[in-house]
């Protein structure tokens, strides 16, 4: 096998597995704190468990997190030497940012939050939560900034040497493409979080074990499910691809399977991508609508790939294009089932109303898959250049470790990160059965308990 193929499978690998973990915790870090500010607005200690259950689940996210995350940099200079060489004096600024906010400031006042309740007033817990929470979404930014420059170079110059090096730090981080694509990412993992808070509150409620705390987590789970579902398709989803179609044409075009230029172009809803006769197979589509999306008007053009030469096309195409509509498709069922419940909850009805509850119990997996395929959407969206429009894919990888070293690290990762997603579970589920009483057990109490 061609070493790019692998060496791109390997990273999409361990980033994929990677961003199961932050996703949660930087959506739980919002909704912990608005739990801590409820417990000491209505002095409910019912709100206070709640925290403490959700950031023993968020401590297990963040552990994992890290542990799968330390290999990927690592990754920059084994599987993309050239990329590292050329682009490090770029990207290892915000990258290096994130570490300070995310293994300091986030984990310093995680341990704050989790051991130092009885050390600190209701105000210095309630700010420790506040603290971790403005560290994961810090943390999330220098990632996203990262990332954008990738995807929409800015404040950059060409030394003679051919490496890239930053002429504005404050241009790099107020990249438009980094503020829209940050927007639309905390949208989709404050999505995560909602879902799955939804989902262990409905199974609390169905099962009618510890019903008051999973009555709260339904509740904070289903506003803020409905506020960042709507959020993820407009504004956030809407502007982002609007700038896409202005910079990245290529990628808009692929992700539609618009092969040819049109006036008043459709949408495809459901269809097969064929590269070959270069049109959609089985199309359902709805004339004019993307002209309308992107600028405003359904009389306007859009660019299509025959416009794109071929050695531009993102590949591999219908991957993106599956990507992109699963995303989307998904997107749309979250604010379907978000404003159900929403609309239940307003009306005293939903914590009886099973048929809203065992879907919102069984949802919780796919804002996981929404998030992999959106983030597939764009690093697919951005090929052949793994740096847009300066450094192709082909040229970033590092062309001196064979596809033997890459296939076998690449199963060593398999294997390693099954294990840790079989503890992950274990764990997790050991958080959920022991409930959120339980997590309010005292030290020596809860001792004596599992005695």
């Amino acid at each position: 096998m061609d070493p790019i193929v692998l060496h791109r499978i390997h990273f999409a690998f361990t980033v994929t597995f990677h961003y199961l973990f932050p996703q949660l915790t930087m959506g739980l870090a919002l909704l912990i704190v608005v739990l801590k500010t409820v417990a000491i607005r209505r002095k409910d200690e019912r709100y206070n468990q709640g925290a403490r259950f959700w950031a023993r689940v968020f401590a297990v996210n963040f552990l994992l997190g890290v542990v799968s995350g330390i290999p990927m940099e690592f990754q920059f200079g084994t599987n993309w030497s050239q990329f590292a060489r050329t682009s490090g004096g770029v990207i290892g600024q915000p990258l290096a940012m994130e570490g300070v906010f995310s293994f300091f400031l986030e984990s310093a006042f995680l341990g704050l939050f989790l051991f130092g309740e009885k050390r600190l007033s209701a105000w210095g817990h309630w700010a420790s939560a506040l603290l971790v929470f403005i560290g994961s979404w810090i943390s999330g930014f220098f990632i996203i900034v990262t990332n954008a420059w990738m995807q929409h170079p800015v404040a950059y110059r060409v030394l003679p040497d051919g490496v890239y090096d930053v002429t504005s730090f404050w241009g790099l981080l107020t990249n438009p493409w980094a503020l829209l694509q940050y927007a639309h990412n905390m949208s989709g993992a404050v999505i995560t979080g909602a879902f799955v808070m939804c989902g262990v509150g409905a199974f609390y409620v169905l099962e009618n074990r510890y019903p008051e705390h999973g009555k709260i987590f339904l509740r904070v789970g289903v506003i803020a499910g409905v506020i960042s579902s709507i959020a993820q398709i407009f504004p956030t989803g809407d502007l982002h691809g609007r700038y896409m179609a202005k910079h990245q044409p290529a990628a808009v075009a692929a992700m539609e399977g618009l092969f040819n230029s049109r006036t008043g172009a459709p949408i495809v809803l459901i269809g097969q991508p064929n590269e070959v006769t270069q049109h959609i197979d089985n199309p359902i589509v709805v004339n004019d609508v993307l002209s309308f999306l992107i600028y405003g008007t359904v009389k306007a053009e859009v660019t299509g790939l025959d416009r794109i030469p071929r050695d531009q096309w993102p590949s591999p195409m219908p991957l993106l294009f599956f990507s992109y509509h699963i995303m989307a498709g998904l997107g749309t069922y979250f604010v379907l089932i978000m404003v159900i419940a929403a609309f239940f909850l307003w009306h005293g009805k939903l914590y009886d109303t099973r048929w809203v509850l065992w879907p919102l119990l069984l949802s919780f997996p796919l804002p996981y898959i929404a998030n992999t395929a959106g983030w597939m959407t764009a690093e697919i969206g951005r090929q052949p250049w793994v740096i847009y429009g300066l450094v192709r894919t082909s040229e970033g990888y590092s062309k001196y470790v064979s596809s033997g070293n890459a296939l076998f690290t690449l199963l060593g990762f398999m294997g390693v990160y099954t294990v840790l997603s079989i503890l992950f579970i274990v764990l997790i589920y050991r958080i959920v059965e022991a409930g959120p009483v339980m997590a309010a057990v005292p030290e020596k109490e809860h001792a004596s308990l599992t005695a």
